[in-house]
């Protein structure tokens, strides 16, 4: 039997809700993870016509990108819309769960799949996401001690990597001091140089809990003034964050380019436009789903040829123009974000063949009228 929970652990394993912004509101809204499973809908948006889908589906679960509740939420009453759209989904047995600012930045994420429909070989992200901090705790520690300094390291926090607990690195070592002054030595005589069987051990812990491993190793170490190291990792480059760039198969005009956007990406009355030379040649090729006039200083720094996003507005980009940014292309939100429902659903049907998926075909770009003239 498949569950939600089970559900939730892959997409968590996929899209990590820490990599989501502390504005954020991911993961589980509504629903038991003990319920069984059989069908999953995908789709960008919650919306009326697609709750309607999941309800008249039988669906199970609702895993969508936006979140429907996200800022100044006080009430999810049915006289409310969203909050009508949440009782009909509990009234019916199917839950809703987002993936959104964590599947911005995750590896493979949204920004890939939008590079995979526009035929792009990705090198890299627009805006690495820097790899959590860590410290590295180095410690000299008698062996007769090693055990009890461990258990309190871990204790405070330390030794923690991944999926894994009480991590460590032990190495036989022979310690030397000579206690002078008004050294009072847990052993040996001032004056007199002393060796002791030592292990050098090191662990790792996050810098949050500094304080608490230090006084965790200065009460369950032996010596009046342990021997001990800090060290931080330097930043790494990483495969995760916001956007992505690539290359095409070959150099296009940015007139070609575009219509290369709208061919590939699903059509709405929003469209696709572009700004910058037409005969602009085009190769390196910066994308972000979604709203990206944030990253505009970022893919000119980059040197990339264009940068494909959403919601683009006119001050902004006239200004990114004259300061010789790289050409822009504009399309719907929801177009730049639809790819990602299919990357989404392909990855829960590998790791849970049991379940019936699928992804919404419904429109939910807000745009719904284009005037031809």
């Amino acid at each position: 039997m498949t569950t939600l929970a089970d559900l939730i652990g892959v997409l968590d394993e996929a899209y990590p809700p820490a990599l989501a912004e502390s504005w954020d509101s991911v993961g589980l809204v509504c629903g038991d993870p003990a319920e069984e499973l059989t069908r999953v809908l995908f789709a960008v948006d919650a919306t009326a016509a697609v709750v309607d889908e999941a309800i008249d589906w039988r669906a199970q679960a609702l895993v969508v990108h936006h979140p429907l509740l996200l800022r100044g939420v006080d009430t999810v009453a049915a006289s409310t819309p969203k909050g009508a759209l949440l009782h009909r989904l509990i009234r019916s047995g199917c839950a809703l769960f987002t993936a959104h600012t964590n599947a911005d930045s995750a590896a493979p994420g949204v920004s890939d799949a939008l590079a995979a429909a526009l035929g792009l070989t990705v090198t890299g992200p627009l805006d690495a996401k820097p790899e959590s901090a860590v410290d590295n705790w180095v410690v000299q520690v008698p062996r007769t001690h090693t055990e009890a300094v461990l258990a309190a390291l871990f204790a405070a926090g330390a030794g923690g990597s991944g999926n894994y607990c009480d991590c460590a690195l032990r190495v036989p070592a022979t310690g030397q001091f000579r206690p002078v002054g008004d050294a009072a030595p847990a052993q040996g005589t001032l004056g007199e140089l002393q060796q002791v069987e030592e292990d050098r051990i090191e662990v790792v812990a996050p810098p949050a809990v500094r304080s608490a491993v230090l006084a965790a190793l200065r009460a369950a170490h032996p010596y009046e003034d342990p021997a001990y190291h800090i060290s931080e990792r330097a930043q790494l480059p990483s495969s995760l964050g916001i956007g992505r760039v690539g290359t095409l198969p070959e150099p296009e005009t940015l007139r070609a380019f575009t219509d290369r956007v709208a061919r590939c990406l699903p059509h709405t009355a929003w469209g696709v436009r572009a700004a910058g030379d037409p005969d602009r040649s085009i190769y390196t090729v910066a994308v972000c789903g979604g709203a990206g006039d944030s990253y505009l200083n970022r893919a000119t720094r980059l040197g990339v040829d264009v940068y494909v996003t959403s919601d683009l507005r006119h001050h902004p980009v006239d200004e990114h123009l004259r300061a010789g940014g790289p050409a822009l292309v504009d399309a719907a939100h929801w177009a730049t974000e639809f790819p990602w429902c299919a990357q989404a659903e392909a990855l829960v049907r590998s790791a849970l063949p049991g379940l019936e998926t699928r992804v919404s075909t419904l429109r939910t770009d807000p745009w719904t009228v284009r005037s031809p003239s």
